[in-house]
């Protein structure tokens, strides 16, 4: 009986393949296992590359313990030169370093649709990102990326002061560019209000707006993860950057609907991540694939 050599079958197809450089969750709410069941949801292939490890619950997070740079380079070098990368999302990069051997991996391996979501405080308040870093990240990060999604919150910290209603989004979304952003969607949950509205901006002065109706739910926990990663996961799937945010932000509301309603633990529960999935999309060999 013969046998088949299956590493040497010809393929026809491949998966749409996202990377996740983000910090681990450990109640599965957010960071990478969030970015991984969004990729899945969305039919692509997700691999991570795992920049700390939090022990955090629905409560909030109760330690911290930082992955070696040099350990964090060899998680991206085994998964780009074995399978490939169609978009790349950047989370919790917490030290000057970890963002060193980031800002390297994209421009050696050329990685294209690069999401940076500058993760810097938890739902709960605890802050993930040490005050010397944001200033390495936005130096190194935002001119590699071709989105930058911080929420309000992370956007005041970024360009020194708060942002108190809808109508300061548009002159907060220019400042963010000034620092080197080629897009920014700023996200403005944190308003007061019930109704929702984000703001896509370009460094050519183009702007979308996008408004829904405020979900009210305590189950809000990786919100901003999951957008980033649906993001990505439609940019690895071919679509322009702003056909990308409008279906990552139809599939994030529906997924705060989907889980609003449900119990996971006893402070802020996560979404419903697999309220629609569909099946992995099959994208054509190219070469060097």
């Amino acid at each position: 009986m013969s046998s088949t050599n299956h590493t040497d079958a010809p393929q026809g197809a491949r998966y749409a393949r996202v990377l996740t450089i983000a910090g681990s969750d450990s109640g599965g709410g957010a960071g990478i296992q969030a970015d991984l069941k969004t990729f899945a949801a969305l039919g692509c292939y997700g691999m991570s590359a795992i920049t700390a490890l939090t022990a955090q619950n629905t409560r909030g997070v109760t330690g911290i313990h930082a992955v070696p740079p040099e350990f964090l380079k060899a998680q991206i070098q085994a998964v780009v030169e074995d399978i490939g990368v169609d978009a790349v999302k950047l989370g919790m990069l917490h030290a000057p370093e970890v963002v060193e051997v980031v800002a390297w991996a994209i421009d050696h391996y050329r990685l294209p649709n690069v999401v940076l979501d500058p993760v810097m405080v938890a739902t709960s308040g605890d802050r993930l990102i040490a005050e010397q870093t944001v200033s390495v990240l936005v130096r190194e990060l935002f001119p590699r990326a071709v989105v930058v999604t911080p929420n309000l919150d992370e956007a005041a910290l970024l360009i020194g002061r708060p942002i108190d209603g809808v109508e300061a989004l548009d002159g907060a979304a220019a400042e963010l560019l000034e620092l080197g952003a080629n897009h920014v969607l700023l996200k403005g949950g944190h308003l007061p209000g019930e109704e929702v509205v984000d703001l896509l901006a370009g460094r050519g002065g183009q702007t979308l707006r996008l408004s829904s109706a405020r979900i009210h739910s305590r189950n809000l926990h990786g919100t901003g993860c999951t957008l980033s990663s649906a993001i990505a996961a439609h940019l690895a799937l071919g679509l322009p950057l702003e056909q990308a945010v409008q279906r990552a932000r139809t599939y994030i509301v529906s997924a705060m609907q989907a889980g609003a309603q449900v119990q996971v633990g006893h402070g802020h529960g996560p979404l419903n991540h697999g309220f629609a999935p569909v099946p992995m999309h099959r994208l054509p060999l190219t070469t060097g694939d």
